[in-house]
């Protein structure tokens, strides 16, 4: 059995131990707010009530949660980042066979016809992906760097990157200053700008995890010492992508309805991420015509796939109350914290470094606040935020519902816009 094959199966454990762990988290958010009315309709005005890491269910999803993450980060020391990235969408199976048998949900046809798609789009994948797992030396990956391949591919990321963005940033002005019309062909404009720059600056997060998976699988099958600066720069660069992709997502999840940023963000990380392992670990050497051409209908099928489990119109408009409420309590508090900043640059007299300061405690509370999300710690939490498998996501707090072209534009104080 070759490592590929090794690596391929303790991906798609992990996979599914995180899904399960983040349904457990579900589960455990669920029980408190049961708890919660159960005694706010029993007249009970004192009831406090408790933190989520009181309930058992969640202290056993955050173990099930981490113990995934870190199977995933494995198994990129065996086998091949395109292949990898791709079976992370086999964690769709997982959640649909998690509440069909756990939560006693109904599936529906269209739900069945997606999971088809994407078993389909894996077999392929697995079948006629890269079956090598070189391990590399760290003068091997510092050369990677400068491959003239590799360097045109970062370059052609920076240009969509700097696209999209200007695109997004037009959108918004266009936006609030046009009509109805103008505001709904961007309203899938806006979200897919979102998600690409999202994607191809997030995705990056896999390569430096695969770069530091390798070197932990060269440093235990030799003398090579762990403790370089190549080993910390590539820490550094991952906690960065992975921090941006996690903020980004948990953003997104608030800014744009579920059933077009879902998708989107699903899509631009798996395809970003297979498109960077296959540029930089150079996999495409091994690819001849019938293999191309199986491996992108696997992609198709996947994405096909994942584009079918979108949320339903009908679902999604159920949370618009919970969804303005939430909206308004994100505007007012990023009303403060401009008139903070305001009021602290007036008494700084416009003092660069007190101008640097108020920025970095306004993102290091944007990244607890993404962190706290993540977890399931937040009153907001996201099914899934795993930077090694593109996460099965669901959010509470969606906008665009409705007709007023008000809920067609994303919340302009956000930091990230400020940045």
């Amino acid at each position: 059995m070759g490592d590929w094959v090794i690596g391929a199966l303790i991906n798609i454990v992990g996979s599914v131990a995180i899904n399960f762990g983040t349904n457990l988290l579900k589960l455990g958010h669920d029980q408190r707010e049961k708890l919660s009315a159960i005694n706010n309709s029993e007249g009970n005005d004192k009831f406090v009530p408790k933190s989520v890491m009181h309930f058992q269910t969640w202290r056993i999803g955050i173990l099930f949660f981490a113990a995934g993450n870190c199977l995933n980060f494995m198994s990129f020391a065996y086998a091949a980042q395109s292949l990898l990235a791709a079976l992370g969408s086999i964690q769709f199976v997982s959640n649909i066979a998690f509440a069909y048998f756990v939560l006693n949900k109904t599936i529906s046809v269209k739900v069945m016809v997606a999971t088809t798609f994407i078993v389909f789009g894996n077999i392929f994948l697995v079948s006629f992906g890269n079956h090598q797992s070189p391990v590399y030396t760290p003068e091997q990956l510092i050369a990677k760097y400068s491959n003239l391949v590799f360097v045109l591919y970062c370059m052609s990321l920076v240009f969509v990157v700097a696209f999209n963005h200007y695109l997004y940033r037009s959108g918004e002005t266009i936006i609030s200053n046009s009509s109805k019309d103008a505001g709904t062909y961007w309203r899938t404009m806006l979200p897919f700008s979102y998600a690409v720059v999202s994607g191809a600056i997030g995705s990056c997060s896999v390569l430096f995890a695969k770069s530091l998976s390798n070197t932990l699988r060269l440093t235990m099958s030799s003398r090579y010492e762990f403790h370089s600066w190549f080993t910390y720069s590539i820490v550094l660069l991952f906690l960065c992508t992975a921090g941006f992709w996690m903020a980004r997502l948990n953003e997104g999840l608030s800014l744009f309805d579920a059933i077009l940023i879902v998708p989107m963000f699903q899509i631009a990380w798996t395809f970003f991420s297979i498109c960077t392992g296959f540029v930089y670990f150079q996999e495409y050497q091994v690819f001849d015509t019938l293999r191309i051409i199986m491996f992108v209908l696997g992609m198709t099928f996947v994405f096909l796939g994942i584009s079918l489990l979108a949320p339903d119109d009908s679902k999604a408009a159920d949370t618009k109350d919970a969804s303005s409420a939430t909206e308004e309590s994100v505007i007012d508090m990023d009303r403060n914290g401009k008139m903070h900043m305001e009021e602290t640059q007036a008494d700084g007299s416009n003092s660069f470094v007190t101008s640097v300061k108020v920025k970095a405690k306004r993102v290091l509370l944007k990244a607890k606040s993404a962190c706290s999300m993540s977890l399931g710690l937040g009153e907001e939490s996201i099914s899934a935020s795993s930077v090694l498998a593109m996460p099965m996501v669901s959010s509470r707090t969606t906008g665009f519902r409705g007709n007023d072209r008000s809920k067609y534009v994303p919340l302009r104080t956000t930091d990230w816009s400020n940045l």
